[in-house]
């Protein structure tokens, strides 16, 4: 199945913008009469129709909706600070939105050595990886924040969880423990950077009510960390 993606349906009709459209109509070789899968990125699966297939402005008719196409019985937040490597980040954004997570919140910590990224650019990858793995919703990249900002407003009603290594700070539980009673539930994870938290930092998610978690004994590289999170939650909820 090949998903496209529009921003402007309304009144049953699905206008695909020039970029989609090139690709509907002169790529894929759709023409009008033709059946094709669209996404809006809020959750439904629309079947339509094709019935104008300008390569710089394709039209088609909705027949179906199907709502929560791809959805996962969880809310996941990975809040993960950004690796000094963009590319390493990158590659975990779209992996991660393959597998299955609702926000991507980069966070800044007193250890980060990159404390800029193009939301922009992330916001692409997570529309390509959506489209790819058949998701209906299309992850939301958060606005740059510090890990105490993260921390203050996770909201308390959420499983929250701190990945940290030092061992020398309160005890881990393993996340596969941790998320037992996850399924149906709004799930934060927090990942720090190269260097890891801050004694500061990990005082203050444990303050807040975070649950400190442990990944398994080998160590991890940011982005391998923050990934095996987000498979630990859906293997654990699906």
């Amino acid at each position: 199945m090949e998903l496209f993606y529009s921003s402007d349906i309304q009144g049953g009709i699905v206008r695909l913008d020039p970029e989609e459209s090139a690709h509907c109509a002169r790529v894929l070789r759709h023409r009008a009469g033709d059946g094709i899968s669209v996404i809006d990125g809020t959750g439904p699966l629309y079947r339509c129709r094709l019935t104008g297939d300008d390569p710089r402005g394709a039209v088609a008719e909705v027949m179906e909706v199907l709502p929560d196409f791809g959805a996962h019985p969880y809310r996941l937040t990975m809040a993960v600070c950004p690796t000094k490597n963009i590319d390493r980040y990158e590659w975990f954004v779209e992996k991660a939105t393959e597998i299955g997570v609702d926000a991507i919140a980069p966070v800044t910590g007193d250890h980060s050595e990159r404390k800029v990224l193009r939301a922009d650019r992330l916001e692409r990858l997570v529309l390509s990886a959506a489209k790819q793995s058949l998701k209906g919703r299309i992850p939301e990249v958060l606005p740059v924040r510090s890990v105490q900002e993260l921390i203050a407003g996770a909201p308390a009603s959420a499983l929250r969880l701190i990945a940290y290594c030092d061992e020398s700070l309160p005890e881990r539980h393993s996340i596969v423990e941790a998320l037992k009673e996850a399924r149906g539930r709004e799930i934060v994870v927090l990942i720090g950077p190269e260097g890891d938290f801050s004694p500061a930092e990990v005082a203050a998610a444990l303050q807040a009510g975070f649950v400190p978690v442990h990944l398994g004994p080998s160590r991890l590289r940011t982005e391998t960390a923050a990934l095996t999170a987000v498979q630990a939650v859906y293997l654990s909820c699906i």
